[in-house]
């Protein structure tokens, strides 16, 4: 079978040769788009990362194609139900970044409580060596934690949390009851959990029915001075609602690694991020050497077993 792999950078496409050996692979640093479909057009795999959007209209142009393995636990970016239609496999990869992102979750939360790296910027530019009333922080001891989602990050969250003291609240469609109980955490409702966190970070997949679950109606139920972490999706926040909620005051700063239509900048988008209690980075959270070798151990190890005829980490 023929494998194209898109969004890989040289320097991992010799990782990858390692284990594929002489099979027939190609590699590609672009994107897959309808321009460079033409690429992939004898593909019967192909792997690609979040930038590519698998719509129906390059899965129609792939006539060959039986099995897509994305680099990445979420799949918002590949049309399933149609690929489904066509017999076309889907796999993900689960796990790779279960700690790296809630390690940078906190990373974020650090940084807005502690004014870190405004403080480290404002040093650099002046080598005034004092603290200033604007850099006063705040513990995180004793303050309640409101995690959305306790997945395998969420779940790393939470222990974090503990580790500060910190009071957890957590809403989950499937509540790991004996995960609460093992680590002294409750479950609640969703507007329980929002209402009552200080801090209230995301964790949960994009889906049709979870689009907006932060917007304009809950911010308003929001505790005056609560801070938003986002390193899940950017359609989880709407983000005019967001902004308002920000200029109002009801929501201190936010911590943000992703954004509403991601690297299609809106003006929307543009004020946010430039906003000075906004932290926002480029969709970099998962990004360790550990998570990518992980990455690529899975994918390889997908698109493996796929041939083999025992497909594994199938979502669709």
């Amino acid at each position: 079978m023929k494998t194209v792999f898109f969004e890989v950078p040289k320097a991992r496409q010799d990782i990858f040769l390692k284990f594929f050996g002489n099979e027939n692979v190609s590699f590609y640093e672009e994107k897959l788009t309808e321009n460079n479909v033409n690429l992939a057009k004898d593909a019967d795999i192909i792997s690609v990362f979040v930038d590519s959007h698998l719509n129906k209209n390059i899965i129609d142009k792939i006539p060959n194609l039986k099995f897509i393995a994305t680099q990445s636990t979420g799949f918002s970016h590949i049309d399933c139900e149609y690929a489904s239609t066509k017999g076309i496999k889907v796999s993900n990869v689960p796990a790779y970044g279960s700690h790296t992102v809630a390690e940078f979750a906190f990373g974020l939360i650090l940084n807005l409580s502690r004014k870190i790296s405004d403080a480290n910027v404002y040093f650099k530019e002046t080598l005034d060596y004092n603290y200033l009333p604007w850099m006063e922080g705040f513990n995180l001891e004793g303050k309640t934690l409101g995690i959305i989602g306790t997945g395998k990050i969420g779940k790393n969250v939470a222990k974090i949390a503990k580790g500060f003291e910190m009071n957890v609240l957590a809403y989950d469609l499937y509540p790991d009851l004996n995960f609460a109980k093992e680590n002294n955490f409750t479950y609640k409702n969703f507007s329980e959990v929002i209402a009552q966190a200080d801090i209230l970070t995301l964790h949960t997949p994009y889906t049709k029915e979870n689009y907006h679950m932060i917007n304009k109606e809950n911010i308003i139920m929001m505790k005056k001075g609560v801070y938003l972490i986002n390193t899940a999706r950017g359609e989880l926040v709407d983000t005019e609602a967001l902004i308002q909620g920000l200029d109002q005051k009801i929501i201190a700063g936010a911590g943000l690694d992703v954004l509403e239509n991601g690297k299609d900048f809106t003006a929307l988008n543009n004020r946010l991020i430039k906003m000075p209690n906004v932290m926002a980075s480029p969709h970099m959270a998962f990004y360790t050497h550990e998570a990518v070798a992980s990455i690529m151990k899975t994918t390889t190890e997908n698109i493996k077993n796929f041939i083999a005829g025992r497909p594994e980490n199938i979502v669709n």
